[in-house]
C-alpha cells in the first residue's frame, strides 16, 4: 500500500518531505467538498423553492374558494419577530369538500408586519354581504395543496449565485488538481514549457536552434499590414477585458447584494442588525470599485475605437531602425497620443515555500507624440515615424524563471473619455547570429 500511496516523501536530514500524492488528495477532497456543497444546496433550493413555484404557475388548476378566517401568525427568529399570512378557506372538488389554511406556496415567515396586514386586508371573511368567492389554484395530484396567489420570487435567483459560486470553485479546483495530480515541480515545469508552444512568442524550429530562449515571434509576422509589412497583434483585446471585468463584477456584487437586501430590510422594518451592517461596508465598497472599473473598461472598449500598429520589419535588432505606423479609429477629441518603447524584466523566484514574481521597467523611450487633434468617424488618425532600437539594448528572452520583454505602448488622453493604454509586443533578437541567448 505504501508503495502506491506514501504518507511522506524523501527524508531530508531529520525531517521528511510531504507526500505529493497525499497533498493532491487533500486538495481534491477540499474542492470536492465545495462542489458537493454547491450541488447539494443548489438542488435543495431548486426542489424546495423553484420547482414548487413552477408547478403553481403551470400545473395547478384554477378554482374558487370561500374565506372562512384570516390571521397573521408570528414566531420568534434570530433577528426578531417574524410574520406569515394565514388564510383559512373552504372549497369543493368533485363533490368532496376541503378545509385548508394557505396563502402562497412557500409558507415562509419574514419580517414586516405592515406588509402582511396589507395582504390580509385584501380578503374578506365569507358572509351574505361579502364579495363572491375568491380564485384559488390547487394541485391536481393532491387537491389539499392550494394557494391564493401565483408568481415567481425574484430573490431566489440571486440566492442561487451562492451555490453556483461553490460549484465553479469546486469544479475548477478539481480540474486543476486532476491535471497536477502527484506531479513534481519539475514535471509541472515541463508541462508549462510544452504549453508555451501555443504562446505568441513560442520558441520552436530554426529560431530555437539559433537563439535558445529568444522568442521566435511567429504569430507577430503572420498578419500583413495595409501600408507596412506587418500588423502587430495587441496583447489583450479590449473586449476580453470588458468580459472579464463584467464577470468579476457580477459574481462579487451578486453575492454581496443578497446580504445587502437582508441589511436594508432589517433597517426598513425597524430591526437593524448593526454588526452585519458594519461588516458589509468594505464588501460594498469593493463592489462599487468593481462597478467603476467595469464602466471604465466598457467606455474605453466602446467609446474609443480600435488601435492598430504596423511595422516595416520584424524581428528587430539592437541599433536598428524601422518604420512604424499608428492608426487610431473612432470619433474622439484627443488631447495627446503617445507611442512608447518599453522594456520590462520579470523574475520568478522562491522565498521559503512561496513563489514570487517581480517586474521592473528597465527602459522607456518616446517614439511618437501628437497633441490636440480630432479623430472623425470613418476617417482614422494615422501617423508614421521611425522606431530606433537602442544600440546596447538587451534582446528578448524567456525562460522558466526570467523574462525580458519589449513592448510598444499606445497611450491616449481623450477628452470626455477615460485614458487608455494598449500594448503591442515585439521581439528584439541578438546581433550575433551565432551566439547563444
Amino acid at each position: 500500500m505504501a508503495r502506491f500511496f506514501r504518507y511522506y516523501g524523501k527524508k531530508r536530514g531529520d525531517r521528511r518531505t510531504g507526500s505529493r500524492t497525499l497533498g493532491s488528495a487533500g486538495e481534491a477532497l477540499f474542492f470536492a467538498v465545495f462542489l458537493l456543497l454547491g450541488c447539494g444546496v443548489g438542488t435543495a433550493m431548486f426542489l424546495g423553492s423553484v420547482l414548487p413555484q413552477w408547478r403553481v404557475n403551470y400545473e395547478y388548476v384554477l378554482h374558487t374558494c370561500k374565506v372562512i378566517d384570516r390571521r397573521i401568525s408570528e414566531k420568534q427568529g434570530d433577528s426578531g419577530t417574524l410574520y406569515r399570512v394565514d388564510i383559512e378557506i373552504e372549497y369543493e372538488i368533485d363533490g368532496q369538500g376541503y378545509h385548508e389554511v394557505t396563502y402562497d406556496v412557500q409558507r415562509a415567515y419574514s419580517s414586516g408586519k405592515e406588509d402582511k396586514q396589507a395582504i390580509l386586508d385584501r380578503f374578506t371573511v365569507y358572509s351574505d354581504e361579502a364579495p363572491g368567492p375568491y380564485p384559488c389554484w390547487y394541485d391536481p395530484e393532491d387537491p389539499r395543496k392550494v394557494v391564493l396567489v401565483r408568481g415567481f420570487s425574484w430573490w431566489i435567483w440571486l440566492v442561487f449565485i451562492i451555490p453556483a459560486s461553490f460549484v465553479v470553485i469546486g469544479a475548477g479546483g478539481l480540474i486543476y488538481t486532476w491535471f497536477h495530480w502527484g506531479k513534481s515541480a519539475e514535471r509541472r515545469a515541463a508541462i508549462a514549457r510544452r504549453a508555451r508552444q501555443r504562446d505568441p512568442f513560442k520558441t520552436n524550429g530554426q529560431a530555437q536552434r539559433d537563439f535558445p530562449g529568444v522568442p521566435a515571434g511567429g504569430e507577430i509576422t503572420n498578419s500583413p499590414g495595409t501600408k507596412l509589412q506587418f500588423r502587430l497583434p495587441i496583447s489583450t483585446s479590449p473586449g476580453w477585458a470588458v468580459f472579464g471585468a463584467a464577470m468579476v463584477c457580477l459574481l462579487w456584487n451578486g453575492i454581496v447584494s443578497v446580504f445587502v437586501v437582508v441589511v436594508v430590510r432589517g433597517h426598513l422594518d425597524g430591526e437593524p442588525n448593526w454588526f452585519l451592517t458594519l461588516f458589509m461596508i468594505p464588501f460594498v465598497l469593493v463592489g462599487i470599485g468593481l462597478i467603476v472599473y467595469f464602466i471604465r473598461q466598457f467606455l474605453v472598449a466602446t467609446g474609443v475605437g480600435p488601435t492598430t500598429l504596423e511595422i516595416s520589419d520584424h524581428p528587430l535588432h539592437p541599433g536598428e531602425q524601422c518604420r512604424l505606423l499608428v492608426c487610431q479609429s473612432g470619433r474622439l477629441d484627443v488631447n495627446s497620443l503617445t507611442v512608447l518603447l518599453v522594456c520590462e524584466e520579470e523574475a520568478t523566484y522562491r522565498q521559503g515555500t512561496n513563489t514570487r514574481t517581480e517586474t521592473r521597467e528597465v527602459h522607456r523611450q518616446t517614439v511618437l507624440r501628437h497633441e490636440d487633434f480630432e479623430v472623425r468617424r470613418g476617417l482614422p488618425f494615422e501617423a508614421e515615424c521611425l522606431l530606433s532600437v537602442p544600440p546596447g539594448a538587451m534582446h528578448s528572452f524567456k525562460s522558466d524563471h526570467n523574462e525580458i520583454g519589449w513592448t510598444l505602448l499606445v497611450q491616449g488622453d481623450v477628452a470626455g473619455w477615460p485614458d487608455y493604454q494598449r500594448a503591442f509586443p515585439i521581439i528584439i533578437r541578438p546581433n550575433d547570429g551565432k551566439g547563444d541567448a
